[in-house]
């Protein structure tokens, strides 16, 4: 916990989504029990995640709150590293770029990974829940404090994005905490 904290006090650059930062401190953070186990998917095929992905919702956060729409993770394979490009619109139009890596840990069937945007910190992102194409996921964390749903489309059907919603909930995430994302004007 005290290495996500530091992470919280660095990291104020940190742009999306997707790839989080475990344990830090937000606003609208569910506040589910931290002991609770949080299951994810059994399997995660890196070469088939990789690529574009755009935050459809999220649970608000302080190393985020300059992104007002359009975000946006790119992962990249690289050797047994991912690369992770987040990138975002600010209000004032310009987009905010933020790159780093993950790695995947031993055992979780790379559904769990950590990452990192300001090194030597680190911080989980968990693939709670993934359809069978790769089209859509939702990703968290163990405290529950942060979540995404990200689709490869920056438009997300709305009975699926419920069921993803559903199943955050189901999971111990508060719901009503998560916040749509604009996606006016996709970066490519």
């Amino acid at each position: 916990m005290k290495n996500t904290t530091n992470i919280a006090r660095s990291a104020t650059r940190f742009c999306p989504a997707l790839l989080m930062v475990a344990g830090l401190l937000g606003p609208g953070a569910a506040q589910a029990a931290p002991e609770l186990p949080l299951p994810t998917v059994a399997q995660v095929d890196l070469a088939r995640y990789a690529g574009a992905w755009y935050e459809i919702a999220l649970l608000p956060n302080r190393f985020q709150k300059q992104c007002v729409a359009d975000t946006q993770a790119r992962y990249r394979l690289d050797g047994e590293r991912v690369e992770v490009v987040n990138r975002c619109r600010k209000a004032s139009g310009e987009v905010e770029r933020t790159a780093g890596h993950a790695k995947t840990v031993e055992g979780s069937g790379n559904a769990k990974l950590r990452v990192t945007f300001f090194w030597p910190f680190y911080g989980n992102y968990w693939v709670l829940d993934l359809d069978p194409d790769y089209q859509q996921v939702l990703v968290g964390e163990p405290s529950r404090k942060y979540g995404w749903i990200l689709s490869r489309t920056p438009q997300m059907d709305e009975a699926k994005l419920q069921a993803l919603l559903d199943k955050a909930e189901a999971l111990g995430y508060d719901r009503k905490a998560f916040q749509r994302t604009p996606q006016t004007q996709p970066l490519d």
